[in-house]
């Protein structure tokens, strides 16, 4: 993959009881240079971080940026997105890359939920392509995807990940998210 290829990767940060959670989207390059960011937030427990990061693609403006990189496909306490939307609307591929072990979702949902609040989360979560693991140099990580074929999923994630386990647009916007959170506390 050429140097100046570009992944936006978007992540959250949720600290304190003020019941959003901060999103940061950071364009990177896959040479590791990071020349984009911006901002948004979500209401935890809610259902519109896809609303979120549609909004984070469109403040950013970025047609550059060749993929969408997920850092969660539930953030923000099971605010669950719709990567099939989100591909729709940004016109390019999307990953989501996790990163631990899981049963899945349904069980946590309708601990959590019940009614139409269950329902239209199991649904988006249904509606999910299938996640899968993926080996990165010892690591073990977990995808989902839309607009790719596995193994350009891997090409890319793989690309995009230079040493450890998460792919850097993932970890440049969560350090941002983590940022921007402390900053907004320090504010209260």
């Amino acid at each position: 993959m050429k140097s100046g290829v570009r992944a936006l990767g978007i992540a959250e940060s949720y600290r304190g009881d003020r019941g959003r959670s901060t999103l940061a989207g950071a364009v990177v390059r896959v040479d590791r240079v990071c020349d984009g960011l911006a901002y948004s937030s979500c209401h935890v427990g809610g259902t519109d971080a896809t609303d979120a990061v549609l909004g984070l693609l469109d403040d950013l403006e970025r047609p550059d940026a060749r993929y969408v990189m997920l850092g969660a496909v539930a953030p923000a306490w099971y605010n669950i997105l719709d990567l099939s939307r989100i591909h729709e609307a940004a016109e390019r591929p999307v990953i989501a890359v996790t990163f631990e072990a899981s049963d899945g979702l349904a069980a946590g949902l309708r601990d959590a939920f019940s009614g139409p609040e269950l329902e239209a989360r199991l649904e988006t979560y249904r509606a999910l392509p299938e996640r899968r693991e993926l080996s990165l140099d010892g690591d073990t990580v977990y995808v989902r995807a839309a607009g790719l074929e596995p193994d350009e999923v891997d090409e890319t994630v793989r690309a995009f990940t230079p040493a450890g386990g998460r792919p850097e647009p993932i970890r440049v916007a969560r350090l941002a998210a983590r940022a921007a959170d402390s900053y907004a506390r320090s504010l209260e």
